[in-house]
């Protein structure tokens, strides 16, 4: 049976909750629904109570005509309400921009880890176009979902076209398509961080200690995770040579099991 914990705005977000100990919420990145943390949750349960949720306008969470970011934030802090008033968090990709967010404005977060968060601080790759968010909410608008999947794929993600293509019709495509219309709500989130250029100060207010961790394969990615955690007092940075973007759960479970259990 899902759970449903009411955000400030009144909006339904759905969560799942296992194990025992701590507890801890995962944060998941664009075109993630919290179905898609199940192993990650599984590898956690013996060691800390998981919360895993849908993000707004995902799966069983709700969603309202007008999207910002500080809505997202409040969700997690309903997430966190429900955890008990104070957790860990676990954020990926722009989950983990949205996580250091939260942490920034203050919520009871205790510890947080980020798994490659999205920084863009050199010109080792262009940065998102002006009109990235405007576009994808056109796509959806014009109920081009797959159109705008793509589009995230080709200018977010980086792979040529001729390798999204085929992907359309892939099993995991439709899954994609359903929650097309939130790829602006993570460009939203990314903002100015995919901007290329350098941090600025503000980072420095986040007073917990933070983990921040990459694969190695992505040279912007590994940058911005050098660069976060450059600017964060209390940052650890760590590297699990060789995983990709989308990171195995039995590879990193072992990390944040360590990290979250000091």
């Amino acid at each position: 049976m899902v759970n449903i914990v009411g955000s400030a705005d009144g909006t339904p977000i759905a969560f799942d909750k296992s194990g025992a100990g701590d507890p801890l919420i995962l944060v998941s990145g664009a075109l993630g629904v919290r179905a898609d943390e199940a192993s990650l949750a599984g590898l956690l349960a013996s060691d800390f109570t998981v919360f895993p949720y849908d993000r707004r306008g995902r799966g069983d969470s709700g969603d309202a005509a007008q999207y910002s970011v500080e809505r997202e934030i409040d969700d997690l802090a309903a997430i966190i309400t429900a955890a008990g008033g104070s957790a860990c968090a676990y954020g990926s990709s722009s989950g983990a921009n949205l996580t250091l967010q939260a942490a920034h404005r203050g919520l009871a977060i205790t510890k947080l880890a980020a798994w490659e968060p999205n920084f863009l601080v050199d010109d080792s790759r262009p940065p998102l176009p002006a009109d990235y968010v405007a576009h994808l909410r056109g796509l959806v608008s014009s109920d081009r979902r797959a159109d705008a999947v793509e589009y995230f794929m080709t200018q977010a993600v980086g792979l040529p076209a001729e390798f999204v293509a085929p992907m359309r019709s892939a099993p995991m495509w439709p899954g994609m398509e359903a929650v097309a219309h939130t790829l602006a709500y993570d460009g939203t989130v990314v903002g100015q961080s995919m901007s290329g250029k350098p941090l600025s100060g503000e980072w420095s207010a986040i007073g917990v200690p933070v983990l921040i961790l990459d694969g190695g394969q992505t040279a912007w990615l590994t940058a911005g995770a050098d660069a976060i955690a450059g600017v964060i007092p209390h940052a650890q940075r760590s590297t699990l040579p060789d995983q990709p973007h989308n990171v195995a759960p039995e590879a990193i479970a072992p990390a944040l099991r360590k990290f979250f259990a000091r």
